[in-house]
């Protein structure tokens, strides 16, 4: 359904979080990850419409309907109702915070971005300066990871499983999301076309309400 094109990311274990970071990227931890496959890139506008035609989700709440827009940007304005509608009819889930993570450092490698350590620009992400709305996806290939992810910084900030916490004291270290709920938030990750470079690393988080639908704001749905 919908065309995903899914990258296999073989598991393994990793160091999650970044001493460097907020005191939400923190204690750093190890936490092992299963083998699973997720969406090369982020469910675009085209991949969305067809779960639209298909009567089982709602339409996003601005920037619609595609048309007025190039098929293959991210859809936007998806909040968690959205989100959860799409992957019902797809037969998919959203990554944990860990799974995603995982894959946005090729697999777990110690780095800050997911093309190593070199700061975000607009060569290799769509982050704040590059554009005034979100780019087609894939359109930053010096950007990707190993395994041919894209916009994993950049673009649109994307939603995962998690519910938000603080801090990662008590966090799961089976690679599983955090559904003990420590607010009312949950977890988005990778920054968007809007955010600093700061905000686009692989380590970074923010708190999403669940009714949220930002323009700068999309997802990328796993499975297995």
């Amino acid at each position: 359904k919908a065309d995903i094109e899914w990258v296999t990311i073989p598991g393994g274990n990793f160091t999650m979080g970044s001493e460097q970071g907020s005191a939400d990227e923190k204690p750093l931890r190890r936490v092992t990850v299963k083998t699973f496959q997720i969406a090369k890139t982020e469910v675009t506008r085209k991949q969305f419409k067809a779960c639209v035609d298909a009567g089982a989700c709602k339409v996003p709440r601005c920037l619609w309907p595609p048309p007025t827009y190039p098929e293959d940007q991210p859809v936007v304005c998806v909040d968690w109702e959205h989100v959860g509608q799409f992957l019902k009819w797809l037969g998919g889930r959203l990554p944990s915070e860990a799974e995603w993570e995982y894959a946005a450092r090729g697999g777990g490698k110690e780095r800050k971005y997911p093309w190593g350590d070199e700061p975000a620009s607009c060569q290799r992400a769509v982050v704040l300066g590059c554009g005034e709305e979100p780019s087609k996806v894939c359109s930053r290939p010096q950007g990707q990871t190993e395994h041919g992810l894209c916009d994993m910084a950049g673009n649109v900030e994307e939603w995962v499983q998690d519910w938000y916490h603080d801090s990662y004291k008590g966090a799961p270290e089976d690679g599983g999301a955090w559904e003990n709920p420590g607010s009312r938030e949950r977890v988005g990750r990778g920054g968007s076309w809007s955010s600093d470079a700061a905000n686009s690393r692989v380590s970074a988080r923010d708190p999403l309400e669940r009714d949220y639908w930002l323009s700068v704001l999309g997802f990328r749905p796993v499975k297995k």
